[in-house]
């Protein structure tokens, strides 16, 4: 089985640091990107399996990325989870719209992520997005 690629897109070192080791030392191959610009381009050049987006970035926001991923034909069905630390009302709601199969709120860990990941490559036969409804502690 090849290794599957994740590509992490966030603007906090900390996160992509943290949870990138954590991905790769659980056979993950894992690349990053810190804002919007550089994100489309990261997906052009690496084709993740998955793509893991935070809601915030710099030179745009996650839902743009989100969109301008569906609207390529090459990463049209790539899987997305969105990530975020903010407590704006109507966030998961609009990652659903733009087609997320998971939205996580921070903090969590690694591991819930490899869980949402995980369902997001191995979808089955009667698979459907979902909104994984992790609440802060």
């Amino acid at each position: 089985m090849a290794m599957k690629t994740v590509l992490l897109i966030d603007d906090d070192n900390v996160f992509l640091l943290t949870i990138g080791v954590r991905l790769k030392s659980m056979g993950y191959t894992v690349y990053a990107a810190k804002d919007a610009v550089n994100a489309i381009s990261a997906v052009r050049k690496n084709n993740p399996d998955v793509v893991v987006l935070d809601v915030s970035l710099p030179a745009g926001d996650g839902f743009m990325v989100a969109e301008r991923l569906q609207n390529l034909i090459s990463t049209a069905a790539t899987p997305i989870i969105f990530v975020t630390a903010s407590e704006k009302p109507g966030l998961r709601e609009r990652a659903m719209k733009v087609g997320a199969v998971a939205f996580l709120n921070k903090p969590f860990d690694a591991t819930t992520l490899a869980d949402a990941i995980e369902s997001a490559l191995s979808p089955g036969d009667n698979w459907r997005p979902q909104a994984y409804a992790v609440k802060r502690a």
